[in-house]
């Protein structure tokens, strides 16, 4: 028997403000579609967390995320998995918990699980609500299309150490740190403040997740037209075919 593709949405009833447990989903489908055979959990907060092979974390209300970190934190399983090569997507909140640190309501700062060398304080300006639009960084993520996907956060979030950005902000304010990145990269965890699902949106992220939970094989096509309808329209939305940026 097929070992299954286990995938792990993170403390739903914690980090599940924003339907970001749908990535979970998309996923799950997704390999399906493929012939493969998927085991998709929703591991809750009151349980310890599971082996998988791609963990989703959504966003979340400050009091939860708080909880949702320090119960991450003693259970050691998502750090453990992500330094054994388990992929991890992260959204909004879950970006900020597998960072160093992040701040509560107050603005007291957390500690993070530690999986991408980031830090998030609180942000001086005005909370950061609408479409984004944002160019891939080919030299950390690799070639994909342009990510798109609604923001609604409050956070500034700065990359550390060399730490890589998912990508380069066309519209929107992403993470916030004036330096035009949004989200981040570390091997195979990947944190973003895209929301929609944001896998939903851009099923081509979707896919490079799955390659990489699979072994970084190669994936068959899909017939993706409802996803690029919605693509196409969120784009011309943002006004995204015009102002797109070339980069050499």
């Amino acid at each position: 028997m097929t070992t299954p593709l286990r995938i792990a949405v993170v403390y739903p009833d914690l980090l599940g403000t924003y339907g970001d447990g749908g990535n979970g989903l998309v996923l799950a489908r997704r390999a399906e579609w493929r012939g493969r055979t998927v085991a998709l959990l929703q591991a809750v907060s009151d349980c310890p967390l599971p082996d998988a092979d791609i963990y989703c974390l959504g966003g979340g209300e400050d009091g939860p995320q708080v909880r949702a970190a320090r119960t991450l934190i003693d259970d050691g399983t998502l750090a453990r998995r992500a330094a054994q090569g388990s992929v991890v997507l992260a959204v909004c909140a879950g970006f900020q918990i597998v960072g160093r640190a992040f701040p509560d309501a107050a603005g007291e700062p957390h500690a993070g699980v530690g999986l991408l060398e980031v830090e998030t304080v609180k942000s001086a300006g005005p909370r950061a609500v609408g479409e984004v639009l944002a160019e891939v960084d080919p030299a950390s993520f690799g070639p994909l299309p342009p990510l798109t996907g609604f923001e609604n956060h409050g956070g500034s979030t700065s990359l550390l150490d060399g730490t890589a950005p998912l990508g380069h902000v066309v519209v929107g304010v992403g993470n916030g740190a004036r330096d035009g990145s949004e989200g981040a990269v570390r091997g195979h965890v990947v944190g973003t403040y895209l929301h929609g699902p944001v896998l939903a949106r851009n099923p081509a992220l979707a896919d490079q997740l799955l390659s990489w939970a699979l072994g970084d094989v190669s994936l068959g096509a899909l017939d993706d037209e409802p996803s690029e309808s919605l693509r196409q329209e969120r784009l011309a939305a943002v006004g995204g075919k015009r102002r797109l940026r070339r980069r050499t």
